[in-house]
């Protein structure tokens, strides 16, 4: 699953603030995880971490419905850092969520992520 623009339809900007919600019981039977890739060459997007990804294996926060909130940003919103993935300002980029060993509700599309969204 690509994401390049946000739920408006405009390109993800590195200095701008987002949340990608993912519904509960994420279906991946392995492990999952959003990886953020530099618009201009498709790299791992340099962010200050050693990978440019946050993922189940990383244990982040589920809101008490079961979903969980991602944050893409240049900082994190207070209390949210295990949910973060740092951006660059001046920097486009995309997102791949990726689901390892998918089960039937990623097949089926029964199961979809929330669209990208601008919070600032």
């Amino acid at each position: 699953m690509v994401a390049f623009t946000d739920s408006d339809g405009t390109p993800l900007s590195g200095g701008g603030n987002y949340r990608l919600n993912l519904p509960a019981n994420i279906p991946a039977a392995n492990f999952w995880s959003l990886t953020l890739y530099e618009a201009e060459n498709a790299s791992g997007l340099a962010n200050r971490r050693p990978f440019p990804s946050l993922g189940s294996r990383d244990k982040p926060a589920q809101n008490t419905d079961g979903s969980t909130d991602l944050y893409l940003g240049p900082k994190p919103p207070e209390g949210k850092g295990a949910n973060w993935l740092a951006t660059v300002p001046g920097k486009g980029y995309f997102a791949i969520l990726r689901l390892y060993s998918p089960t039937e509700a990623a097949i089926d599309k029964s199961w979809k992520p929330g669209d990208i969204e601008k919070t600032n």
